[in-house]
């Protein structure tokens, strides 16, 4: 007898069902691109296929765009806690390009992206329906956390699928 994989989205526990089904979509992408990361080697994470970024540079903006979306847009502040900030040395995109990031282990791309995702899931825990659909005003846009989740989905899907990419060109497959 073989077993049938079961495809189904189920809701985080600990956060508003609603709340906690689109966060189980954005965790499902990273588990998938956190999975294919296993045994990178830091030459991989290092390498730039001709003018397109390396893993690592990809990880670093996924990981820097949360944060943004998270403080600027979701909880409406100006600055960052400075725990968040200081796995940010560089901008993110200084000239209008991703930054270069080249010698972070992989180890410290994973910490970085668990610390920002960690910051994120608690200030979810808290948040009712109203405040996910709660526009938020800023000068170039309006938007809400529920927006604002559903657009990490796909940015970090975006992204995965070019690492994945990428990983196989480096590789050779």
């Amino acid at each position: 007898m073989t077993t049938k994989t079961i495809l189904q989205i189920t809701s985080l526990s600990g956060y508003e069902l609603e709340i906690g089904r689109s966060l189980w979509c954005l965790e499902d992408v990273r588990h998938n691109l956190t999975e294919k990361l296993k045994g990178l080697s830091q030459r991989e994470l290092d390498k730039k296929m001709g003018s397109r970024q390396s893993i690592g540079s990809l990880l670093y903006h996924i990981a820097y765009v949360e944060a943004g979306w998270l403080y600027g847009e979701v909880m409406e502040k100006e600055t960052w806690d400075l725990e968040i900030e200081n796995f940010f040395p560089l901008d993110g995109w200084p000239d209008g390009k991703l930054v270069h990031i080249e010698g972070d282990t992989l180890e410290t791309h994973l910490h970085r992206l668990n610390k920002v995702r960690e910051t994120l899931l608690s200030h979810f825990r808290s948040m009712n329906l109203e405040d996910w659909r709660r526009v938020r005003v800023l000068d170039e846009y309006e938007v809400t956390p529920e927006w604002v989740i559903y657009h990490l989905v796909e940015h970090e899907a975006h992204h995965r699928g070019q690492i994945f990419q990428l990983l196989r060109e480096i590789r050779g497959g």
